[in-house]
């Protein structure tokens, strides 16, 4: 079977290059179609082709107003072309499509396409991005969420139909387990020697991190560190942190992660609302015990024993969650082994592969029928 994984912006490349190389060693000749990531270094190839075939002209700085137009002019044509190269794939499976209004009548025909909507429903949608959505579910042949949660928001919300709606969980990003080069903690985490709890990723207001700094007052027996490019104002932040808060505001490339989870005594994401998150994945795949917030996927990954779960924007209750997950080494130790066998058994990406193929074969079944 001939698959294109699709991410023109290059969004996710841990994610891409993860199921790519999955769904290769399963069988399927797999060609990554994306564009060049501009923020670091990404997962080798293994197993699958790559073709960067979007977005060449990249003038200025990732994220850069002269990049974002570069992009917009480029999306069009650069679709048409691909709709074209599509014809020697059986399936083409689509991870963003970020221009809904337009990429509807710009995908592929003639064969099956799948979507996955990572982002189920806009957080802060511009005016009529719903509605454009939903007829980009319309349009395409499946769509693949990956919780319960996110399935019943489509289907409830937006009426998609329950029978294109696929759960297929993500994946645990064991690959950055097994780096070739692992860099060390910067020297000022480096000589911390108490209990961690770390809050990573990306810095928006949708994460909760004012939530996490109101709930970490009066712990001290601990050091908090928030690691991340910022995406949102960070004075405000600043001045709820206590001394024994740690920010280390910047993008935080590949070899570099590793030694920031496994230090990690518990690692705590109190968002406000999403569906699943590539952090968590990273958690479960070092094995780190999680504090998670009762939203999106997140209950389905405290079902397999590997988080504990408080409310959504209730800092006092965050505050005793941590402070006893702060005072129960067995409890976190118990957390940790659910976070690894979550991450061998159903986080797996064999297991997400197997369950891709399944949907493409059915797919492709119909699309045979007379």
């Amino acid at each position: 079977m001939r698959v294109d994984v699709v991410d023109p912006s290059a969004f996710t490349p841990p994610y891409d290059r993860s199921l790519s190389a999955a769904l290769a060693r399963a069988g399927a000749d797999v060609r990554l179609v994306t564009s060049r990531f501009g923020y670091g270094e990404v997962p080798p190839a293994a197993g699958y082709a790559v073709d960067e075939r979007f977005y060449r002209l990249a003038p200025g700085r990732p994220g850069s107003r002269a990049r974002r137009a570069a992009k917009l002019a480029q999306h069009v044509p650069d679709m048409l072309r691909y709709r074209g190269a599509a014809r020697d794939a059986d399936v083409v499976h689509f991870q963003w499509l970020t221009v809904q209004h337009l990429d509807r009548a710009l995908l592929p025909r003639d064969r099956p396409v799948v979507l996955t909507a990572h982002d189920v429903l806009p957080r802060e949608p511009r005016a009529g991005q719903r509605r454009a959505q939903r007829r980009l579910y319309d349009r395409v042949d499946a769509v693949v969420v990956h919780s319960r949660h996110g399935r019943a928001r489509l289907v409830g919300e937006l009426e998609v139909p329950a029978e294109k709606v696929h759960v297929i969980a993500h994946g645990a990003f064991d690959y950055l387990t097994r780096l070739p080069r692992e860099e060390p903690l910067p020297a000022e985490l480096a000589e911390v020697e108490g209990p961690v709890v770390l809050f990573f990723g990306l810095l928006r207001p949708y994460k909760g991190v004012d939530v996490l700094l109101d709930a970490w007052r009066e712990i001290g027996a601990a050091e908090l560190w928030i690691v991340g490019m910022p995406r949102m104002p960070l004075g405000p932040l600043r001045a709820r942190a206590t001394p024994s808060v740690r920010f280390l505001p910047r993008f935080v490339d590949e070899a570099r992660i590793p030694a920031l989870l496994r230090r990690a005594d518990l690692v705590v994401l109190p968002y406000r609302e999403i569906d699943q998150s590539g952090v968590l994945a990273t958690a479960l795949a070092f094995g780190r015990p999680l504090l998670l917030s009762a939203i999106g996927g997140f209950p389905e990954v405290a079902e397999a024993g590997a988080a504990e779960l408080v409310p959504p924007g209730d800092p006092a209750a965050l505050h005793r969650a941590l402070r006893r997950l702060l005072e129960d080494e067995r409890r976190r130790a118990a957390l940790a082994a659910g976070a690894r066998e979550a991450a061998a058994t159903r986080y797996s990406w064999d297991a997400v592969a197997a369950r891709h193929l399944e949907l493409y074969e059915s797919l492709l079944r119909e699309n045979a029928r007379p």
